[in-house]
């Protein structure tokens, strides 16, 4: 969910707010097939509870929507944030609706679900009876099992500023026992947690607004920040792509964007050698390179960012192809772009509303 484009453009779209997907065929297991698939988590309007989860069988170019509610046979909720796979089981969180759903990602059955959450945002798995969910509002990181779908704790990230509900916690990649996470909403740290005390044991200082985190093949940490808005209250400045060191969390590279910009969804190839990352159109940097990308690797028909547009994006992490998420007005059902790795057109489909997030099967 990224706030600015709710505030901004569902305000202005309210009034026909009722689009909904055709698609009510039911996923069976034949569908998802033995072959390799992607989930695509729609996050739905804010508030209106239209969240979906669509299925993209990959080999026989094959889309399912409503794949939740389908085969489930209740809604998915409101604002479907992210999905994470672990041991055959698919997590899908729903940051408005305080819950994550678990489901067999083979035959699409109901699961479990863990409940009693604020804002969750992303999961990330420890060991098979420990995970991390991270949150927007609820000034913590949740502490789950994963098996019974209980919570078991959780982490303070609360600091001293009453201002800004900091820290907001969001992705995460681990370093040994260390797992990092950025504060997006207000915010500009880092922040490292000790996964064996499940404490904050330090932070890293970045640009304004981190949005996305990554590590590559050389156990560098990347981060793309978004800079803020005009007249925000924690400030706006140039957006910046970052390097850091994990093992002495220490800044390497600032890559520096033009005031205005608005890059977002950083994201790793399979080998973790190359990084992509949406600034209206998509851009491809190898993490080796020193100088910042002058031609955009796939490029957006939209002649600005906050009309619509690129919203999504993911890199299959087998083959390198490159899936773009069109949320174009943010009411009407979305469009995902399939691309080879020299960024031809493959293929594309419609999903639900506002498709932000992919998962691998």
């Amino acid at each position: 969910m990224k706030l600015l484009h709710y505030f901004v453009f569902v305000c202005l779209c309210l009034p026909v707010l009722t689009a909904c997907m055709d698609d009510q065929v039911t996923l069976n297991p034949e569908d998802v097939g033995p072959g390799r698939g992607l989930f695509i988590t729609n996050e739905g309007n804010f508030q209106y509870g239209n969240a979906s989860l669509s299925y993209y069988n990959i080999d026989a170019k094959k889309v399912f929507n409503n794949v939740f509610f389908n085969n489930v046979g209740v809604r998915l909720g409101d604002v479907a944030q992210s999905m994470i796979i672990n041991d055959g089981t698919g997590y899908v969180v729903v940051n408005n609706s305080g819950r994550v759903y678990a489901i067999d990602v083979n035959t699409l059955e109901y699961v479990g679900r863990i409940t009693g959450l604020t804002s969750p945002r992303y999961m990330h798995f420890i060991n098979e009876e420990k995970a991390y969910v991270t949150d927007l509002y609820a000034k913590a990181i949740t502490i789950v099992n994963p098996k019974d779908f209980s919570v078991t704790g959780y982490i303070d990230v609360s600091n001293d500023d009453s201002r800004f509900y900091q820290h907001p916690t969001e992705q995460m990649v681990q370093y040994k026992n260390y797992v990092f996470t950025n504060c997006w909403s207000f915010d500009n740290q880092i922040l490292v947690i000790d996964t064996e005390t499940d404490m904050l044991v330090d932070s890293i200082r970045v640009l304004i607004q981190p949005t996305s985190l990554v590590m590559d093949r050389y156990d560098k940490i990347w981060t793309v920040t978004d800079g803020g808005y005009p007249d925000s209250p924690y400030g706006h400045e140039a957006p910046g792509l970052i390097k850091i060191d994990a093992a002495t969390r220490t800044i390497e590279r600032i890559f520096r964007f033009k005031l205005g910009d608005w890059p977002s969804e950083l994201v790793i190839n399979g080998t973790r050698d190359t990084l992509y990352f949406i600034n209206r159109h998509i851009y491809k940097l190898p993490v080796t390179a020193t100088n910042f990308p002058e031609t955009p690797f796939i490029y957006s028909k939209y002649e600005n960012q906050y009309s619509g547009g690129f919203y999504g994006l993911a890199v299959d992490p087998e083959t390198s192809e490159v899936y773009v998420a069109d949320a174009i007005d943010y009411v009407q059902p979305g469009i995902v772009y399939r691309h080879s790795p020299k960024g031809m057109a493959v293929d594309s489909f419609k999903v639900g509303i506002i498709p932000g997030a992919f998962c691998f099967r």
